[in-house]
């Protein structure tokens, strides 16, 4: 069974920092995309960033693009997404996902997502 464990949310003042993590498990962690999105009270879901694991290449929307690194742990099977500089606009609800079947980072459709996992808080104060 697939399951994605995001954690690291909480709250933060403007301009400070969050480390957000997304445990994987029941797949090999060797040929996937790990995505991250968020969503905002009343908003619509967002892709924010995603890694490829066949090249490592990576993805960012450009509201965080500068601003969030997102990386991989292969030996925990894990995927960061480290976040600075955090705006009162990036206040949400931060979910990873996972396509098991293609490696390739671009700008994803939540669609092309087949796992989730449970999201975690993220609210950053002015």
């Amino acid at each position: 069974e697939v399951q994605l464990v995001e954690s690291g949310g909480g709250l933060v003042q403007a301009g400070g920092s969050l480390r957000l993590s997304c445990a994987a498990s029941g797949f090999t962690f060797d040929d996937y995309t790990i995505g991250w999105f968020r969503q905002a009270p009343g908003k619509e879901r967002e892709g924010v960033s995603c890694i490829s694991s066949s090249d490592s290449s990576t993805y960012y929307a450009d509201s965080v693009k500068g601003r969030f690194t997102i990386s991989s742990d292969n030996a925990k099977n894990t995927v960061y997404l480290q976040m600075n500089s955090l705006k009162p606009e990036d206040t949400a609800v931060y979910y990873c996902a996972a396509d098991i079947d293609y490696s390739g980072a671009y700008d994803r459709s939540e669609y092309e997502y087949d796992y989730w996992g449970q999201g975690t808080q993220v609210t950053v104060s002015s």
